[in-house]
């Protein structure tokens, strides 16, 4: 993000990285005019922040945002803060209980960024990706902000929703795949046949189990409510292929099956 607004004339980009390589990366190629050690003084001069860490420590960060009197210090009354996580109603809720509605809206990009750090870094990632921009009534004014900031700088196609709706979205979406593949992953793991070659069909479907885990951790357990519902649908469908399998039902599997494939042909590539 910093990268890509530096290529689009925005002039004094401050930066905080806990990994003291990823600042330094980042200003040598000109992502950031100014590294800070501590991120209060990010919060007590930026007019625009992005926080883009883990769930537990953006919330952490909001914290002290909040602390650092955000929108209301050296930031001024429009100040505007987002955050990039994959849920979005437990960041709005803490902004509010924080003071920090009229500043904050959360936002969550539709990207894979790869493993993370500098090196990783593309100036076109969010170019006509989608962006989810979340809002209150209490935040209308930055949603539109934030909106416009991944619009006009980034290039990126932001929609604005509610938060409660978008983390519903989401878990059937995004959640429901990952918890799914770490589901096929651990029962293999535990009770499949050891010394054996897996093929192509379980690495394809447990890929998403080998990704990050406890950041993926932080983010089912917040959005711990809608991706339950979204499992106990996923129970019924087993429960259903399972009785069809158990009482020899042929017709019953097959139609249990090509209910899934018309579902992904009409997913499309």
């Amino acid at each position: 993000m910093a990268l890509r607004a530096a290529q689009a004339g925005v002039a004094r980009i401050i930066g905080h990285s806990p990994t003291p390589s990823d600042g330094v990366a980042a200003a040598r190629a000109g992502a950031v005019t100014e590294l800070l050690q501590d991120v209060r003084g990010i919060f007590r001069r930026a007019d625009f922040v992005v926080i883009s860490a883990p769930p537990a420590a953006t919330m952490h960060l909001l914290k002290r945002a909040a602390a650092s009197q955000f929108g209301r210090g050296g930031g001024g009354g429009g100040a505007y803060l987002t955050d990039v996580s994959s849920v979005k109603r437990p960041f709005v809720e803490r902004a509010a209980k924080l003071g920090l509605s009229a500043n904050f809206a959360g936002s969550h990009p539709l990207v894979e960024a790869g493993q993370g750090g500098f090196r990783a870094a593309r100036a076109d990632l969010f170019v006509e990706k989608i962006v989810y921009v979340t809002t209150t009534p209490d935040s209308e004014r930055a949603s539109r902000e934030v909106a416009d900031f991944w619009h006009q700088v980034l290039e990126a196609r932001p929609v604005t929703l509610d938060a409660a709706f978008h983390d519903s979205m989401v878990a059937w979406t995004r959640h429901l795949p990952q918890a799914a593949a770490a589901v096929v992953a651990a029962t293999l793991g535990t009770h499949g046949p050891k010394g054996v070659t897996y093929g192509h069909e379980t690495r394809s479907v447990t890929a998403l189990a080998a990704r990050q885990q406890d950041a993926l951790a932080e983010v089912l357990l917040l959005n711990r409510e809608a991706l339950v519902d979204a499992l106990q649908n996923v129970d019924r469908s087993l429960q259903e292929l399972e009785s069809a399998l158990q009482t020899n039902d042929a017709q019953g599997v097959r139609d249990w099956l090509d209910a899934a494939s018309k579902w992904r042909a009409r997913l499309g590539s």
